[in-house]
């Protein structure tokens, strides 16, 4: 995962990165059949399958080997007031790679830049379906190219290749430091936060959203397991 940690950024809040700050962590699990990955099939552009070897699936649905799942979005909705958190410097890469967005789910918070890659030697283009923040509709025809963008307000949006249909990605925009995508072991940590009551949320692009709330102390530890259920 490339996108930058975002912690240590409160304008407000100084115990955000004192010694008495808790967090929260846990997992999020699947139970069910989970369903049949699609195969992408990139014969529009020879460019795109002359970089696999291998078929090409789509990510809508990646349970880990341990019944877990990967890319959810995983944030604090609701228990942080009035508190304001300074944009990182660090920038996130979102990045064009074998015809495939990677990462497939990125976190970035308010004020922080974006810097979209064009890593293959062919022509995409980027549209961000946005509804809070503006949209943009960008050219990358050359490969190495960049694009920097910043976001405003929050919310989770989709962002598509009108060259490669196929191509598809979510960003998740979020004004706090407070939030994960879930990796190859379907966990998440959620550090560096004051302590009090939350209301943990989490996404997924097919199964949708989730709550639970909890309860952090000074230097401790909370957990929020969730599962999600397939057919």
């Amino acid at each position: 995962m490339k996108y930058a940690s975002a912690i240590c950024g409160a304008l407000v809040i100084a115990c955000a990165c004192s010694a008495t700050a808790g967090e929260v962590v846990g997992k999020v699990s699947f139970t069910g059949t989970a369903p049949k990955p699609a195969r992408i099939m990139m014969n529009a552009d020879p460019v795109c399958m002359k970089q696999h070897k291998t078929p090409a699936f789509g990510e809508e649905v990646v349970v880990n080997g341990n019944q877990t799942l990967r890319n959810v979005l995983v944030y604090v909705k609701e228990g942080l007031g009035s508190r304001k958190f300074e944009a990182p410097a660090a920038k996130v890469e979102f990045d064009q790679k074998g015809c495939q967005y990677s990462p497939h789910v990125v976190g970035i918070q308010t004020g922080q830049e974006l810097e979209v890659v064009n890593s293959d030697p062919t022509l995409h283009n980027v549209h961000s379906l946005s509804k809070e923040n503006p949209q943009f509709n960008v050219a990358q025809p050359k490969q190495g190219m960049r694009l920097t963008k910043k976001f405003d307000k929050p919310e989770v949006f989709k962002v598509k290749c009108e060259v490669h249909t196929w191509m598809g990605a979510y960003i998740g925009v979020f004004n706090h430091p407070f939030y994960a995508v879930t990796g190859d072991d379907g966990t998440f940590r959620l550090k560096n936060l004051p302590a009090g009551e939350y209301t943990i949320e989490t996404w997924q692009e097919k199964y949708g959203t989730q709550t639970m709330k909890v309860k952090v102390a000074a230097s401790g530890s909370a957990t929020a397991d969730f599962t999600y259920q397939g057919k």
